[in-house]
């Protein structure tokens, strides 16, 4: 069954190409949904995928890129019946 997961990333992750990052890596690892960036600095993420799939995509994203620096990911797990066929940059 699948689960959606929502994190709120902060640090430095705007301008460091770290939405197309989650994006490769969500797509490698069967994981759809969403990522964009909020004014405040921080790039908020949906991911929607198997539970192991989605723990992987978390890990990943903590760790980020060699040009990002992840401050803290917040992960909440909310009741969202949708589901999302395609990993989405939203502008």
């Amino acid at each position: 069954m699948n689960k959606i997961a929502r994190l709120i990333i902060t640090g430095k992750v705007q301008g460091v190409g770290f939405r197309a990052f989650v994006r490769n890596r969500a797509m490698k690892n069967n994981v759809t949904g969403w990522v964009k960036n909020h004014d405040d600095g921080s790039v908020e993420a949906l991911f929607y995928g198997s539970q192991e799939n989605i723990d992987k995509l978390i890990d990943i994203t903590r760790r980020g890129t060699p040009w990002s620096q992840v401050s803290d990911v917040l992960v909440t797990y909310p009741d969202d019946n949708n589901e999302y066929s395609l990993f989405e940059i939203i502008s």
